[in-house]
């Protein structure tokens, strides 16, 4: 595979792959923040030139690194990956359309191998993404192919993936109304609306750290395995599952449950809660569904998280059957306490 060694270059224009015309270039090898011009990617699109970044050496074969390559880039390039770049653009122009990113702000990932995975470059709306631009990385956030800088905060991604192998593609964004309890350190109550019991249940919600890094890809280990949706602290939204699609319908749910909330505090009625006999049933489809419900685990739990205050649209973040929970009482034990407290009250009265 004859290869053109850019690794020097921090910006790669069309004139530096002037050169690839005339040599029958396969491959560019570039550093892993080194910026493509529009012109110069279009170019390498055209001709089918591998972009590989990360490279260190403009001959794979001194390093034994040309079978890896072409393995990649002809997984980079197959059909399957090429549909889920399609997805994924399709994916990111809803997330634009439905007001859920701003700017370049929000992230997508699909994983396509055992190692690897597909995902949105850095700084470009999600509006006006191409399947040309994708990127793919290995699980520890090497960039293994693609024209764009892979985005910054994949490594949070790539922690959902290796913490829960059930999860193939990862959204994450900042829809206003969930993002208003995230940056609030508070939750909607569960056990309303039956859609969003069978799809969401309890979110959680992650400390907040700062974006991109790998303390802030850490905050949502604790949580990814029993919920498919986190709450990041003063930050947005992440949500999981076993497509493309389906991660941004949880998303959906999410927010409109959030902004429906919000909508019926305005009525200045209280929010009627569905009964616990009931909820049973929408989290007996949920488990059905293959979904995940901390409350699968804790049967005695209560299955409704009603609010603190009378007419409430959020409560405490709270998980059950943890060792933070208090601990459970026996009726007698509780009667104990009782006759306790009223002997020292009635003590303390006979001594004035």
């Amino acid at each position: 595979m004859k290869s053109i060694d850019l690794t020097k270059e921090k910006v790669i224009t069309l004139q530096d792959l002037a050169a690839a015309a005339q040599a029958d270039t396969a491959e560019l090898l570039v550093s892993e923040n080194a910026v493509m011009t529009p012109s110069a990617m279009e170019f390498a699109e055209q001709r089918r030139i591998a972009v590989r970044r990360g490279a260190k050496s403009a001959n794979p074969a001194a390093t034994g690194a040309t079978g890896a390559t072409s393995a990649i880039q002809a997984l980079f390039t197959s059909p399957e990956a090429e549909a889920v770049k399609e997805e994924i653009c399709a994916v990111g122009r809803k997330l634009w359309q439905r007001q859920y990113v701003d700017g370049n702000g929000g992230n997508i990932s699909y994983r396509i191998g055992p190692n690897e995975v597909i995902c949105t470059p850095t700084l470009l709306s999600k509006a006006d993404l191409r399947p040309q631009d994708m990127c793919m990385v290995d699980l520890e956030g090497k960039q293994l192919a693609g024209g764009r800088p892979r985005t910054s905060e994949i490594l949070m991604h790539l922690e959902i993936y290796k913490e829960v192998p059930e999860a193939k593609a990862v959204v994450h964004c900042h829809p206003a109304h969930a993002t208003a309890y995230a940056i609030t350190g508070r939750v909607p109550p569960t056990c309303v609306i039956p859609e969003y019991e069978v799809f969401i249940g309890k979110v959680a919600l992650s400390p907040y750290e700062t974006p991109g890094t790998p303390e802030f890809a850490r905050t949502v280990i604790p949580y990814v395995r029993t919920h498919n949706t986190v709450l990041l602290g003063n930050h947005g939204i992440v949500c999981w599952g076993d497509t493309v699609t389906h991660a941004e319908w949880y998303v959906e749910v999410v927010d409109t449950y959030c902004w429906t909330l919000m909508l019926a505090a305005q009525l200045g009625t209280p929010v009627s809660h569905i009964t616990s006999d009931k909820a049973a049933d929408l989290l007996a489809i949920k488990k059905k569904l293959g979904l995940p419900d901390p409350r699968h685990d804790f049967k005695e739990c209560e299955l409704c998280d009603l609010p603190d205050m009378p007419g409430s649209i959020a409560i405490a973040p709270r998980t059950c059957g943890t060792s933070s929970s208090p601990p459970s009482l026996s009726s007698a034990e509780i009667e104990a306490i009782v006759q306790a407290v009223t002997d020292r009250v009635v003590a303390a009265l006979k001594q004035k």
